[in-house]
């Protein structure tokens, strides 16, 4: 037997692109994911509940795994309340690695972002960067925080703001190198694949930021 993935968010374009990947990789015999709504895969290896995320705790006796995927994030289009995106953007990462805690899983891995400050003056950083202490206060053995910059790709969904960042970036990325580097934009199959390695290797734990997940991949090419 393979081992268990779980996967939260594998509707989303970073959560889809894993999906894929783990989906091809013979290591992995079992992929479960927790999702709102469903993915419309159908494979062998796919067990997909359908569930309320911002009540992941009712579901402790179903996340069983060896490594969880965390890939759930909003926007303040889609979630202007605030508090409503505290419940989704810190509740549902928070919660999924207290379940890793309480049900003996040592590998837990969340797509965060780069900037995440707890002491930001700007909500969108402020919340990633609590998010990221909490998590850390479970002490997983094998914890890992990616921290990607503007993820680049096309999404199902349109992001007005986001759309307008990524024309400005692409011409910016030329001219970001050295310690700007890690400003530059990244492509969801980069993190992807990122995430596959890093869980699969003896990388230590930490927060890993943009332009290190990009060397991380073209590693282990």
């Amino acid at each position: 037997m393979g081992k268990t993935a779980i996967i939260l968010g594998a509707t989303g374009l970073t959560g889809g692109l894993l999906l894929e990947q783990l989906l091809i990789d013979s290591r992995y015999s079992k992929i479960i994911l927790f999702s709102r709504t469903t993915c419309n895969i159908k494979h062998d290896k796919i067990e997909e509940h359908l569930v309320d995320l911002l009540n992941l705790t009712t579901y402790k006796g179903l996340f069983i795994a060896d490594e969880v995927f965390c890939c759930i994030g909003t926007t303040k289009a889609k979630t202007p309340n605030e508090e409503q995106y505290l419940e989704i953007d810190f509740g549902i990462p928070v919660m999924a690695a207290q379940l890793c805690k309480e049900n003996d899983i040592n590998t837990f891995l969340v797509v965060s972002a780069l900037g995440a400050d707890k002491h930001s003056t700007i909500f969108y950083n402020r919340t990633k960067g609590r998010m990221e202490e909490a998590v850390f206060m479970e002490k997983i053995p094998n914890t890992y925080i990616l921290q990607p910059s503007l993820i680049g790709g096309n999404r199902n969904e349109k992001r007005l703001g986001e759309s307008i960042a990524k024309v400005f970036i692409k011409i910016l990325n030329p001219l970001l190198f050295g310690s700007l580097s890690k400003y530059k934009s990244i492509h969801p199959i980069t993190i992807a694949k990122s995430m596959v390695i890093l869980v699969n290797s003896s990388h230590p734990s930490g927060r890993i930021v943009s332009n290190k997940i990009k060397k991380i991949v073209k590693n282990n090419d």
